[in-house]
Formats: C-alpha cells, sequence, structure tokens
C-alpha cells in the first residue's frame, strides 16, 4: 500500500452520474410545512422502500436517495462505498456483472453500479452509506418538479457528493422482505370535503367502478382511466388548500390522487382524501394496473395492505426476471 503524498486531497466521497435514466431525481423525507407558502411536500414516493433502503446502508431514515422510474439508472462512486438497490424489483449489475437487488453490497472506487429497468412496480431506490450530499432548500434535498426546487433531475456526467459514511455500516448480504408492487392498486377513501358536488349516488359508483392507472400519472398525481364522475354542482371553487392523497375531479370527472409533489391549493372539487399508507403502492403501480376505491372507517384504517401480491426476498429470482 503505497502511502498518500504530502498536499495530495483524499479521493473525493461522491457519485458521478454514468447513466441518468429516464427520470431519477433525488429524493429524502420531503418538506412538510410549507403548504402556506404554496411549497409542496415532495420526497420519496414509495417513502417505506426509501426508508429500508437507507437502513440497510447504516444511514437514518431520512438521508437522500436516489429515485428512478420506470428505466433505472448508473452511477460510478470515487470512492468504496456501501450501497443497495431495493423498491421496484430490476436486474442489478456491477461492473456489468450480475449483483443481487434489495440486498447491500460493496461498490469499489470507479465501480459502475447499474439499476436496470423496473421488472415490475415503477421507482427503484438507490441508497449510499452517507446519504446523497446535495445542499438543501427549505432543510430538504428533494427534488420537487412541480415548484422545481431541490436539485435538478440526474443527467449524465453529473456529481454528486455523498455525506460522511455512517458509524456502522449496514449488513452487507443481509436480506429483508420488501412489500411487492400491487397487481391490484386498493385505495381507502375517505369522502370530502367536496363530495356533495358530486350527483347522488357518486360515491357509491366510484366505490363500485373499476379503473386503471393511466399513462398520464407522475409524481405530481396517479391519474386513473375509467368511468368519470358526474357533477351535480357546476362551475369551479374558488382554490382552496389540498392534502396529500386528496382526490380531485378534473372536468373529464376522472379522479386523480394528489402525490408528493402535488400543488398546494386547486380550484376542482375534491371527492375524498385517500388513506396515506396506501400512496405507496401507489407509487409502485405501472400504466394499466386496475384500480379499485374502497370506503374506509376509523376502525379500518389501518386493516388494507399495501399490495395484493405478497413480497419480494432478496436472495430469490426477481419477479419477471428470467
Amino acid at each position: 500500500m503505497t502511502a498518500r503524498g504530502a498536499g495530495v486531497p483524499p479521493p473525493r466521497r461522491a457519485l458521478v452520474v454514468v447513466r441518468p435514466g429516464g427520470l431519477t431525481t433525488v429524493q429524502d423525507a420531503g418538506r412538510p410545512g410549507y403548504a402556506h407558502l404554496g411549497v409542496p411536500r415532495s420526497g420519496a414516493l414509495d417513502g417505506p422502500a426509501a426508508r429500508l433502503a437507507n437502513r440497510l446502508v447504516g444511514n437514518g431514515p431520512d438521508a437522500a436517495v436516489l429515485e428512478t422510474t420506470l428505466g433505472g439508472c448508473a452511477v460510478r462512486p470515487l470512492t468504496e462505498v456501501v450501497a443497495v438497490v431495493g423498491g421496484a424489483p430490476c436486474t442489478v449489475t456491477l461492473d456489468g456483472r450480475p449483483a443481487p437487488w434489495g440486498v447491500p453490497l460493496r461498490v469499489g472506487a470507479g465501480a459502475v453500479l447499474d439499476a436496470g429497468p423496473a421488472l415490475r412496480g415503477v421507482r427503484s431506490y438507490l441508497a449510499f452509506a452517507g446519504g446523497v450530499d446535495v445542499a438543501p432548500v427549505l432543510g430538504s434535498r428533494a427534488t420537487d418538479l412541480l415548484s422545481g426546487l431541490g436539485p435538478q433531475p440526474l443527467e449524465a456526467d453529473a456529481v454528486l457528493p455523498l455525506g460522511p459514511g455512517p458509524g456502522r455500516p449496514g449488513p452487507v448480504g443481509a436480506g429483508v422482505p420488501w412489500a411487492a408492487p400491487p397487481e391490484e392498486l386498493v385505495l381507502r377513501l375517505r369522502p370530502g370535503p367536496r363530495h356533495d358536488w358530486f350527483a347522488p349516488g357518486s360515491l357509491r359508483r366510484l366505490y363500485a367502478s373499476r379503473y386503471r392507472v393511466s399513462a398520464a400519472s407522475n409524481r405530481i398525481g396517479l391519474r386513473v382511466e375509467g368511468p368519470g364522475l358526474e357533477r351535480a354542482v357546476g362551475g369551479e371553487l374558488p382554490s382552496e388548500g389540498m392534502v396529500l392523497g386528496a382526490v380531485q375531479v378534473p372536468p373529464d370527472g376522472r379522479p386523480v390522487v394528489f402525490l408528493a409533489d402535488h400543488p398546494t391549493t386547486g380550484g376542482y372539487p375534491v371527492v375524498g382524501v385517500v388513506e396515506e399508507a396506501d400512496l405507496a403502492g401507489a407509487a409502485q403501480a405501472p400504466p394499466g394496473t386496475p384500480v379499485r376505491f374502497v370506503p374506509v372507517s376509523r376502525a379500518l384504517a389501518s386493516s388494507a395492505p399495501r399490495a395484493s401480491s405478497g413480497c419480494c426476498f432478496p436472495g430469490s429470482p426477481v419477479p419477471g426476471g428470467s
């Protein structure tokens, strides 16, 4: 081992973007508490997956990660780092050789970690020991596509700094269960505040109808294809506050479920609000996934599972893979 020469700086803890994918963003727990300033919460759409990825590399739950969208991404660290690829199952390679999905691994300096396109689901998460250490804005490193706050989506050759490695790195090689992307997305809905703007029986028809996730969905909202809701009150509202999970109904009558980058105000009526615990499944539902809205009571608020298809387990064949 050769000693470092005097005055030679140590290798920088950073990642170089090799392949940015279709849409890869930096995300953390978001910036709640600024809706009165018109700033959305933002943050990882699949919060449980991002938190689990962070735990596996020894980070705190709010450390910044990379969130990919369908197409994956590839990065090259400048120093050795413990990393994990989780969330939507995908093929993982390290310098072109197969590597495990959902399991922490050591990535050597200069090696290329490639998370391939999602085999199931939509959003994969890449966590690195120390977290992605871009400059915070309003206390968060999250990319907000609506307001433009935070770092821009990844571009080739961009350099992303990493924070200091945690004192106890993740348990390399340990396997844990990851929630599977939903085969059918079940969204528990609390009526209101404007359900009375719709024709009598509209809520019953909403619960009885079958929808599918639209390809027009994004980080702002989950759009669905299916029967429209008939209005009883014409016109639009003055802009009023919108919350995470609000189900807004635009003029075409098809519900839109607001996700992390949603606007903080809006003038279309809100027929109900989806339970926040169900939004992680919405983040992983690809276009064409069947969607059902179901009523929820306080007693049943936490009873529905995130997905109907069980779990994926590291060390087993990736669902959809060969």
